[in-house]
């Protein structure tokens, strides 16, 4: 047996916790001396990330999904295509009772307490109807609805109270709901979820901290052994769904690695626990509290374990399981936005048949009629993203990628809904107390940084796409380049010089190889594009929706060489091209929401449903061309013909939406009030 001896680390160079487990993050940022401390780091991040991709089979993880496989394979419809929901007629009696539960709790003004909170007996009275256990198996007292379902009850909850929706969200998404189900043993199964599903026990997630938002590293609180018991330390900032008596899964640091614990917070305040009360906007008949926990106690088997690939069990994956829940509070947010904004545009479809200007509604207005057209489009793609990444998950994929492209649009379509759409076509009314856009403006823009803020989470979508690539081709060549440096053969690589060319030609080559072989292989495709054939399994949808499909799995397919590049271009500096990486990054989420929806379009029996996807499949066209500012006249008179059949009969966006009433109404010619 041959002894090998390690070599000895550079003590000028920061060492990882574990340099036998360091990513590509890492090993570049070794190989190229640049941001080695923020990848140290990140490497933590990229940890966790191996974490969850091990918890899922292969077959189903991040680099066989859609986004990837579109890009650096080749992408068929198939992938981007969404199933029909059926829905067992319990199930769908099941969900129609808890709307018409909260919808009956709006009408007698009994939605809300004295606080403005939504009040204990609204919450009671859905748990009689499941509503809490909507994604607890059955032999725990749930439901056990499919996510697919799950996000169908999400929207018609939106339709009619966007916050009690949001809740559901929280507490079987991100809340204490899912790492149970996931990750708890039989016994804490056992002991939570029944009164988790019931709604005696409400439940959040306790990430967020003052100086802890999307940097995870950064969090603070701690957990320390004391027996058979952990004791918490720390404050927790923007927890929505907490406060005394309730059930929280909490992140802290134990060891100096994140883990995840069930919590029971105490019923009342005492010297352990204190509730960290705030005004804050959004959310605001949610309760969003901080918490301050000092030595308080639970028991240790209240811990979270993640099974490792070894089959141990690790404490030390506490973002495995944060990442998970994460994912499902995603596609639930865009389902919410697909709700809120059916919200919108029926409190919009009243107001411009009552206001006139110039003796003619403003219905009537081809400016109002693209308002109200693009309200529909975005409702029609909000729809097609929820369908498609819910059956991901069902399907058992990781979907992570996929649950961006949801979060990202959902929230911006929502946001632009209620600003530049319902806002503006409303006017000043929109002020009045009372008022729908008004009084929920904040809640019509905080999903843009819930689950993630946009941008960041770009660049994490831009991560995940590059994981695989990165791995099979740029990691071997900064292992190389640090095997030559800890060897003595260089301190920097510089390509332009022959004797290092010459030692790096074996992943140098490999590299190479992939290039002219996709270079290749897309100058194929592009000529056999340009003679008709191989229209990648779109012959059978409309024609105008059959094209964007192919339009969008060719732009997918170029982007490997675009994003390949940008990747050899900045190297070991690309995670400080943070507006490089988000622009490629959106350019993607662009072409996979063209896909989906024009593919969810076809399926749907309503006219209506299908000139609305095709209305947003074009519009992100036009962004793609550069033509999103100079818009043809067809293309204008396309989505404001789209909205005056909205005007005419929008039954199938808003059925089941509530028409508030119009504020300050006046006397009109004719008399009519």
């Amino acid at each position: 047996m041959q002894f090998v001896q390690e070599p000895t680390p550079d003590p000028s160079r920061p060492q990882s916790a574990d340099p036998h487990d360091e990513g590509i993050i890492e090993k570049t940022a070794r190989a190229f001396d640049t941001n080695i401390d923020e990848a140290l780091k990140l490497g933590q991040i990229d940890r966790a990330d191996r974490g969850v991709e091990a918890t899922f089979e292969k077959g189903r993880r991040t680099e066989d999904s859609p986004s990837n496989q579109s890009i650096w394979n080749r992408g068929s419809a198939a992938q981007f295509a969404s199933s029909e929901l059926v829905l067992a007629p319990e199930i769908a009696q099941r969900i129609q009772d808890c709307v018409d539960c909260v919808r009956r709790h709006h009408v007698a003004g009994t939605n809300l307490d004295g606080n403005g909170k939504i009040s204990s007996e609204l919450l009671s009275e859905l748990g009689t109807f499941g509503y809490w256990g909507m994604l607890i198996p059955r032999e725990h007292g749930g439901v056990g609805l499919r996510f697919r379902e799950f996000a169908h009850l999400i929207t018609e909850m939106a339709k009619v109270d966007p916050t009690v929706a949001g809740l559901a969200s929280v507490h079987g998404c991100i809340g204490a709901v899912d790492p149970l189900v996931t990750f708890g043993s039989d016994a804490l199964k056992e002991k939570y979820l029944p009164r988790l599903a019931s709604g005696e026990r409400l439940s959040a997630f306790a990430l967020t901290e003052k100086g802890a938002g999307s940097d995870l590293t950064a969090i603070q609180t701690t957990a320390t052994r004391d027996g058979d018991d952990f004791v918490i330390n720390g404050e927790k900032l923007f927890i929505t769904n907490a406060g005394p008596g309730r059930t929280i899964g909490l992140v802290a640091m134990l060891d100096g690695k994140q883990a995840v614990f069930i919590v029971d917070l105490p019923d009342q305040e005492n010297e352990h626990f204190q509730v960290k009360r705030y005004d804050i906007y959004a959310l605001r008949h949610a309760n969003n509290v901080g918490l301050k926990f000092t030595d308080l106690r639970i028991p240790k088997e209240n811990l979270l374990q993640v099974t490792g690939p070894d089959g141990e069990l690790r404490a030390d994956r506490g973002l495995v399981i944060a990442y998970h829940g994460l994912n499902r509070g995603r596609i639930a947010l865009c389902a919410n936005a697909a709700g809120a904004m059916r919200q919108l545009l029926s409190s919009t479809l009243p107001w411009a048949e009552f206001r006139t200007t110039y003796d003619k509604p403003i219905a009537e207005r081809e400016l109002v009629q693209r308002r109200i057209g693009k309200m529909a489009a975005r409702i029609a793609a909000a729809d097609a993203l929820t369908a498609w990444t819910a059956d991901l998950l069902d399907n058992g994929y990781r979907g992570e990628a996929e649950c961006i492209i949801a979060k990202i649009f959902g929230s911006e379509a929502q946001k632009e809904a209620a600003i530049e759409l319902a806002l503006k076509t409303h006017g000043g009314r929109s002020f009045l107390k009372g008022h729908l856009v008004g009084d929920n403006i904040h809640d019509y823009l905080a999903p843009c940084i819930y689950e993630g803020e946009g941008e960041m989470l770009s660049m994490a979508f831009f991560k995940a796409l590059t994981k695989e690539h990165g791995e099979k081709f740029f990691l071997p060549i900064a292992e190389k380049v640090n095997e030559l440096r800890e060897a003595g053969k260089m301190k920097y690589f510089v390509p332009s010089n022959p004797m290092h060319a010459w030692w790096m030609r074996g992943p140098m080559s490999a590299y190479g190889g992939w290039v002219a072989k996709r270079t290749l292989s897309l100058g194929v495709r592009k000529l056999a594009s340009a003679l008709g054939s191989g229209r990648d399994g779109v012959e059978d949808l409309p024609r105008e929706l059959g094209k964007l499909v192919s339009f969008a799995l060719q732009g997918l397919e170029r982007m490997s060489l675009e994003i390949s590049g940008s990747m050899v271009k900045h190297q070991a500096g690309l995670p400080d091209r943070q507006c490089r990486m988000i622009a490629i990054s959106q350019k993607a989420q662009d072409l996979m929401t063209i896909a989906v929806t024009a593919l969810w379009g076809a399926q749907q029996e309503s006219p209506l449903q299908q000139q609305a996807a095709l209305a947003m499949c074009e519009e992100l066209t036009m962004k793609m061309n550069g033509k999103l500012h100079s818009p043809s006249d067809a293309s204008l008179k396309r989505l404001t013909r789209l909205g005056k059949q909205v005007i005419e009969d929008a039954s199938v966006f808003t059925r089941g939406t509530p028409t508030p009433e119009i504020l300050q109404q006046y006397q009109r010619k004719g008399g009519e009030a």
